[in-house]
């Protein structure tokens, strides 16, 4: 395993996302609360559709960037169509390919497209640029994650976790 995998789905910098939603029943990840401007469905959503479009950049797709930032959140039906537990479930698939990825050390240094928002020009990136960005993306999102857990009692997880 080498850091950037760990960034990725691993024990880097921050708690693994395993277990940062170890223990989350859907009732607590739709719960919508007071102040805060996502629930953790919505916070975990927009982590998986993100890394979506970094897998799809770093395979050669060039999957166009939201027009809006709020098509990288989800819409109702979204929720409807997708419960928590599917979508725990596609996160952690797209997860797994990121950071097989990054063991891909041939193709770390490839040089891959990024679109960029409705305007400007697309952005060259390596491999592992992409996959470092996506790393900090995603632990963005999960400190969020770990808050709204917080806030709801529901922190540390089951597995065990900080409390600090």
């Amino acid at each position: 395993m080498n850091e950037l995998e760990q960034v990725l789905a691993g024990d880097s910098a921050h708690t693994p996302p395993a277990e940062i939603l170890d223990g989350l029943e859907a009732e607590a990840a739709h719960r919508v609360i007071p102040g805060a401007p996502r629930s953790i469905y919505e916070e975990l959503w927009h982590i998986a559709f993100w890394q979506q479009i970094t897998l799809d950049w770093v395979r050669g797709i060039e999957t166009p960037y939201p027009v809006h930032a709020s098509a990288g959140f989800p819409a109702a039906a979204d929720a409807a169509r997708e419960p928590w537990e599917l979508l725990c479930q596609r996160f952690f698939a797209t997860n797994r390919e990121a950071a097989a990825a990054a063991l891909d050390l041939g193709r770390l240094g490839a040089e891959v497209r990024c679109l960029s928002r409705p305007g400007m020009p697309a952005r060259v990136m390596t491999v592992r640029e992409q996959l470092e960005s996506l790393g900090a993306h995603n632990a963005y999102h999960f400190g969020r994650i770990v808050l709204l857990r917080q806030l709801q009692g529901l922190w540390p997880p089951p597995s065990g976790g900080f409390s600090w």
